[in-house]
C-alpha cells in the first residue's frame, strides 16, 4: 500500500464568516492518485497508512508509555481510572508530558517530557471505562520489549527516536529516589548492584506497598485489589527489576523462589502476563525471527499431570469463556502457537508452578522451578468436552530443587518420621506447639552443647512488679479503624496485623492486646503472644555451627519466633566469649532492614524510615546460653531473611520489651533463617564484640 494523500484546503480569513454555518464545508479529501498537483490553497502531506503505526492511548499524567518493536494491542487507562487511593495527587509529582520509547532489535529510542522522562508501564489489567476496549485477552501488565502477543507492528520513519532536526535524542538514566520530609529514599540498590539485591528490594518494596493498601482497605471495608493497587503504583514509578522479556534465566531470581500473587512475577521479570499462563516474545534463532515461549505459570487451571516434579504436562490456553460458562474448543494461536514453536525451536522455558497455600484456604503459592524444554505436543479431548492442546515438557538437568523441594517437605509436614538423618525428633521436648527436630547432614556432630529449652523469657523481676499496660474495652475483637479502640491508638491510630496475622510495618513497639483487654483471644492484634506456629528445623551448617531452618513457606511480614533467655543486668560488661555468642542486643541492623517499610511514601503517606543515625537502641540484653528456644540457632547474615521488632504484650516496661521475629521477605522451605546482628563499630553495639563473618552474602561487610 503506498503513501496515502492527506489534502486539507487553507481557507482565507474573511472565508471563515462565509462558510461557518455550513455544515458540508469539505476542510478534507482523500487522493490516491500518484500525479495530484495541489491548488493555491492546498498542500500535500506524505502520511502513512494507519495500519503501519502503533497504537497509543492515553496515559497517566507525567508516566512514560513504553512500546515495544513488536507490541501487544495494550490499553494504559487515564488517572482517574486507577483505583481509589492512588490518583494523580498521589503518585509522585512527574511532569504531565507523556514520552514514548520504543524499542527494536535491543537498540532503545526515546522522546523527550517537559520534566525529564519517567518510565513506567501500560497497565491492561485494570477494567477500562466504557468505549475502551483492550485488544488482547491475555492481559499484560509488562509492555516489555518483546511482547506477549507475539504481533509485530510497523513504524513510521519520524517516530518518537528522533528530534525535530533528525538527530537521536539519548534518554536519561531513570532515578528510583523520593524525596519526602527532606529525606532522599532510595528505592532500589545501585545499577551495578547484585542483580539479587535488585529484585529482592523491588520485591520488598512492593510487599510493603502491598500491605500498607491492603491496612487501608480493611478500615474502609472495601474487598479491593490490594497487590493489584501496588503492581500498578510500582509501574507507574519505574520501581522494578529486568524491565523486558528475556529467554532463559532471570537475572535475580532463583530457582525455588516462591510468590503469593502473580504480579510478584510481573514486577521482577519472571513472567509478564498478570492473568494469561504463557509468556512469549519474538526472538532471534540465527538469522530467523519467531515467536516462541518464555515462560509458563502452571496454577492448575486445566488439567495439569504434575506428580512427577521433573515432567510437566501443560494445557494450552483458552477454550473457556471468562464472562459465561460457554467453552469452545482451544486454537493454535498466541501463547499456544508460541509453545508450538517453542517445540520446533527447542529453547528453554521457564516454569512457575502453583501449590495451594497451607495457611490459606483459598490462596496459591508460587515457585518459580527452573528451565525446562517441550518434548512433545497432542491434541485431546478433556473431559468438558472440548479439544485442549498439550504439551509434555521435561527439566533441564542439573539445576537445584524447586518443586521437588515443596512436595518433600510437604511429605514431613505430614509423616515427620519420613525425615532422614535425625538426631532428635523434637529438640523442645513438648515445649513447642510442633516439634523441633534436630538434623545433621554434614559431619558426626551430635548436638549442640547443654542448655535448657524454654518458650518464654525470663525477666529479673517478676511481671507483677512491673508497670502494667493498658488494655482496650473492645467487645468480641479489635476492629480496624475504631478510634474507640484503645489499642489500636496507642499503635498511632492503626492495628499493627493484617486480618491474615502479617506485621504491616516495622515500629519503634509494637503493643499486642494483653490480659487487661476486653476482647477475645481471636483478635487480630494477638500473635506473637500465641506463640511458634512453624515447623522447625535445627541442622548443622557446613561452617556456622548450627543453624535454623523451617519446612514450611513463611511470608513476608509473618511472626517466626521469640527471642526467649534470661534478661541480664545492662551494666554487666564482662562477658565471657560463650555467653557473648548467645547474647542478644538491640543494635542498629544493616539498612535492609531498615528499609522493610519502604513504600508508603509512593502514595503520599509519610515516610517512617530511620536511618542509622536515628536509629536508638532498647537498653535490654537477653543470654541464651544456658536457657533458650530455637531463636538461639538463628545465624547473622548481611542480607538477611529476618528481622526482630519489639513487642509488648503483658507488661508495660518499654525498656525491657518482648523481642519478636518477622520474616523480612518470603522464606522458601529449607532456606536457613538468619537476621542481622547489628552493624560492628556502631554507638548501640556496646561491648559486644566484633566477630568475622561468614555470611557469604554479596554484601557482606566481613565483620559485626
Amino acid at each position: 500500500m503506498g503513501a496515502v494523500h492527506m489534502v486539507y484546503t487553507v481557507l482565507p480569513s474573511f472565508a471563515f464568516s462565509r462558510f461557518s454555518s455550513t455544515k458540508n464545508l469539505n476542510t478534507f479529501e482523500m487522493d490516491r492518485a500518484s500525479n495530484f498537483t495541489p491548488g493555491p490553497y492546498q498542500e500535500l502531506l506524505d502520511a502513512k497508512p494507519l495500519r503501519s503505526l502503533a497504537p497509543m492511548f492515553p496515559a497517566p499524567m507525567g508516566v512514560n508509555v513504553n512500546q515495544s518493536s513488536t507490541p501487544p494491542l495494550v490499553c494504559v487507562t487515564p488517572v482517574g481510572q486507577f483505583p481509589l487511593g492512588f490518583g494523580a495527587g498521589n503518585l509522585p509529582a512527574f511532569g504531565s508530558t507523556v514520552t514514548f520509547t520504543t524499542i527494536a532489535n535491543g537498540v532503545s529510542r526515546a522522546g523527550t517530557s517537559a520534566n525529564g522522562p519517567i518510565d513506567a508501564t501500560p497497565i491492561s489489567a485494570y477494567k477500562t471505562r466504557a468505549g475502551i476496549v483492550s485488544l488482547d485477552d491475555e492481559d499484560d501488565y509488562s509492555g516489555n520489549p518483546g511482547s506477549g502477543s507475539g504481533r509485530k507492528s510497523k513504524r513510521s520513519s519520524g517516530s518518537a527516536a528522533d528530534g525535530s532536526n533528525g538527530v537521536k535524542i539519548k534518554r536519561p538514566k531513570p532515578v528510583y529516589k523520593n524525596f519526602v520530609a527532606g529525606k532522599e529514599l532510595a528505592f532500589l540498590p545501585p545499577s551495578s548492584s547484585d542483580p539479587r539485591e535488585v529484585v529482592e528490594a523491588v520485591h520488598m518494596t512492593f510487599e510493603a506497598l502491598r500491605r500498607r493498601h491492603l491496612q487501608l482497605d480493611e478500615i474502609q471495608e472495601t474487598s479491593k485489589r490490594a497487590d493489584l493497587k501496588a503492581g500498578a503504583i510500582m509501574m507507574a514509578s519505574s520501581i522494578r527489576a529486568n524491565v523486558g522479556k528475556r529467554v532463559g534465566v532471570v537475572p535475580g531470581v532463583e530457582i525455588g523462589d516462591i510468590f503469593y500473587f502473580r504480579m510478584e512475577l510481573c514486577i521482577i521479570g519472571l513472567h509478564a502476563p498478570s492473568m494469561g499462563g504463557i509468556d512469549y516474545m519474538s526472538a532471534k534463532f540465527g538469522i530467523d525471527e519467531d515467536s516462541v515461549a518464555i515462560c509458563i505459570v502452571a496454577a492448575g487451571g486445566y488439567e495439569n499431570e504434575d506428580d512427577d516434579t521433573d515432567t510437566l504436562v501443560y494445557s494450552g490456553s483458552g477454550g473457556n469463556s471468562r464472562n459465561t460458562e460457554e467453552r469452545h474448543d482451544q486454537k493454535l494461536e498466541r501463547g499456544n502457537l508460541a509453545l508450538e514453536r517453542s517445540l520446533h525451536r527447542k529453547n528453554e522455558i521457564r516454569v512457575v508452578r502453583g501449590f495451594r497455600d497451607p495457611f490459606c484456604l483459598t490462596g496459591k503459592i508460587y515457585i518459580y522451578d527452573g528451565l525446562y524444554k517441550i518434548q512433545e505436543s497432542w491434541k485431546e479431548r478433556t473431559k468438558s468436552g472440548i479439544n485442549c492442546f498439550k504439551y509434555k515438557l521435561l527439566r533441564e538437568p542439573g539445576q537445584r530443587d524447586g518443586a521437588a523441594l515443596w512436595k518433600l517437605t510437604q511429605g514431613w509436614i505430614d509423616n515427620p518420621t519420613s525425615r532422614g538423618r535425625v538426631i532428635l525428633p523434637d529438640l523442645s521436648s513438648g515445649a513447642e506447639a510442633l516439634p523441633v527436630c534436630l538434623v545433621n547432614e554434614v559431619d558426626h556432630e551430635k548436638g549442640p552443647g547443654h542448655f535448657t529449652y524454654a518458650s518464654q523469657i525470663k525477666y529479673l523481676r517478676p511481671l507483677s512488679s512491673m508497670k502494667p499496660l493498658q488494655g482496650c474495652g473492645c467487645q468480641s475483637v479489635c476492629l480496624p479503624g475504631d478510634p474507640g479502640c484503645a489499642c489500636g491508638q496507642h499503635n498511632g491510630g492503626d492495628l499493627p496485623y493484617s486480618s491474615s496475622g502479617l506485621l504491616v510495618c516495622r515500629k519503634p513497639i509494637i503493643y499486642e492486646c494483653s490480659e487487661a483487654c476486653h476482647c477475645s483471644l481471636n483478635c487480630r492484634n494477638r500473635v506473637t503472644q500465641k506463640g511458634v506456629r512453624f515447623h522447625f528445623e535445627v541442622f548443622r551448617t557446613a561452617s556456622r555451627g548450627w543453624g535454623l531452618r523451617c519446612w514450611d513457606p513463611i511470608r513476608a511480614g509473618a511472626f517466626i519466633c521469640e527471642y526467649t533467655g534470661e534478661v541480664i543486668d545492662e551494666l554487666k560488661v564482662n562477658l565471657d566469649d560463650s555467653e557473648d555468642d548467645y547474647i542478644f542486643q538491640t543494635v542498629c541492623p544493616g539498612e535492609k532492614t531498615l528499609k522493610w517499610n519502604f513504600g508508603a511514601e509512593l502514595i503520599g503517606e509519610e515516610s517512617t524510615y530511620i536511618s542509622a543515625d536515628e536509629f536508638e537502641p532498647l537498653p535490654i540484653k537477653i543470654s541464651a546460653k544456658k536457657m533458650g528456644n530455637v531463636s538461639r540457632f538463628m545465624n547473622h547474615s548481611c542480607s538477611p531473611n529476618v528481622f526482630w521488632q519489639p513487642v509488648q504484650y503483658d507488661h508495660g516496661d518499654d525498656s525491657h520489651p518482648h523481642i519478636m521475629f518477622f520474616a523480612l521477605k518470603h522464606i522458601p522451605p529449607m532456606t536457613e533463617l538468619t537476621y542481622d546482628y547489628g552493624v560492628a563499630g556502631s554507638e548501640s553495639s556496646g561491648s559486644r564484640r566484633t566477630k568475622n563473618c561468614f555470611c557469604g552474602s554479596s554484601n557482606c561487610r566481613g565483620v559485626f
